[in-house]
């Protein structure tokens, strides 16, 4: 750690008096906290939070899953899928991270930053899996779970009374099985913009025709608007029987 500038430092020290957290290896913090535009301002030897976002998502899904399962015995599989889509989609996710206040320690470009970065849906919910994946990591799954589960108890009420809908990708996935028989592909089209500032068209396709064009800051976001615009094309009933 003696190669990282202080600014850097301080930071891992003040998230972890925030958050509650000790890190044994503060590294992966430091990691979990820096946004692949800080390296492009500093000379560093660490990387991005890329790879312990990856870990992070599979953690989550995990927790997230068996807590669905000890919590509802009496709900079937559909349900549990659609709620876990729910909690662990890139908007909660995002949501986590600003109950925690995550943004403020993040690592970010002089022009991610000034654009709004620590705000931004897709950062928040990519720092977060970080997060979650850096205390995996240096703590193992117990650590994790008690530290994801007073994020997720708050959401009891909305699931029981069931204010917790399935997501547009969901929806469309589940018409086009049944009326069509085929399932839905996403398929990124274009990337567009600076790095703090990327823009990523994405085209669903059924049956090897696009059915909905979405655009959006982060993959996922594009392809949930790309599957709002399909279920819309289907509500007109543009899209015949098969």
């Amino acid at each position: 750690m003696a190669s990282n500038p202080p600014d850097a430092l301080a930071v891992v020290q003040a998230c972890e008096e925030h958050l509650g957290l000790c890190f044994t290896d503060k590294s992966l913090l430091l990691r979990a906290l820096t946004h692949r535009s800080y390296l492009n301002e500093a000379d560093l030897i660490y990387a991005d939070n890329e790879r312990l976002e990856f870990l992070g998502d599979a953690v989550l899904a995990l927790i997230v899953a068996e807590w669905l399962y000890q919590r509802f015995p009496e709900q079937r599989e559909g349900f549990l899928t659609a709620v876990r889509a729910y909690l662990v989609r890139s908007e909660t996710l995002a949501g986590y991270a600003r109950r925690l206040g995550l943004g403020d320690f993040l690592l970010l470009s002089r022009g991610e930053h000034e654009s709004g970065g620590r705000e931004r849906d897709s950062i928040l919910a990519a720092a977060f899996e970080a997060l979650i994946g850096a205390l995996y990591l240096d703590q193992g799954m117990a650590a994790v779970s008690r530290f994801l589960l007073p994020l997720l108890e708050p959401l009891l009420t909305d699931i029981r009374e069931g204010e917790v809908h399935k997501d547009a990708r969901t929806r469309l996935q589940e018409w086009a099985q049944a009326r069509l028989g085929a399932t839905p592909v996403y398929v990124t089209v274009a990337t567009t913009g600076p790095d703090h500032a990327r823009q990523f068209t994405v085209e669903v396709r059924i049956r090897n025709e696009v059915f909905g064009v979405g655009v959006g800051p982060s993959k996922q976001q594009a392809a949930q608007q790309a599957a709002e615009a399909a279920l819309q094309r289907a509500a007109a009933s543009i899209v015949p029987e098969a």
